[in-house]
């Protein structure tokens, strides 16, 4: 039997990419963010999240894509993603969030292989949905990678760590 994964698909420019709807908590209008000092660039700040700071990832900059100003489109997608064994809960800020679809097994490729020094580490694979190709997001990959575990495990509140 084939198996199929329900997908948010979220949008960056022109292009489509899709994170596991199982990992996605709640999609919020943008909003200010708490910025920290000395982070990294991909690093848009702190959202206040049910009393929780959660990092906000700037997508854009994250995958090495020009930042883009935020519009009444813009959202953060908080997640909660597993990274080497341990539970996780970031945002992303993407341009849009498109819609909720379907893939199965069968519709999503490998990454593909370009050549040179490009990395997909963060790509899981590539599918087809109507006429575009959706982007789909290893979700492990795209956290451990960088400072980004350590940055949430940095701002865990205070209640967890007790």
């Amino acid at each position: 039997m084939e198996t199929s994964t329900h997908y948010v698909t979220l949008g960056l420019g022109a292009e489509i990419f899709a994170v596991p709807v199982a990992c996605v908590i709640e999609i919020l209008a943008m909003r200010d963010l708490f910025r920290v000092p000395d982070a990294p660039a991909f690093l848009a700040g702190l959202a206040d999240v049910r009393d929780q700071a959660v990092p906000v990832i700037d997508l854009r900059r994250k995958l090495g894509l020009t930042p883009a100003e935020a519009t009444q489109h813009t959202r953060i997608i908080v997640l909660e993603v597993s990274v080497g064994g341990n539970r996780i809960v970031v945002g992303l800020i993407a341009d849009r969030v498109i819609e909720v679809i379907t893939l199965s097994a069968a519709q999503i490729g490998p990454p593909p292989n370009v050549g040179g020094t490009w990395s997909s580490c963060h790509i899981a694979g590539v599918g087809r949905h109507g006429a575009s190709f959706v982007i789909v997001f290893d979700m492990e990959s795209l956290f451990s990678r960088d400072e980004v575990s350590h940055l949430v495990a940095d701002h865990e509140p205070a209640a967890r760590a007790a």
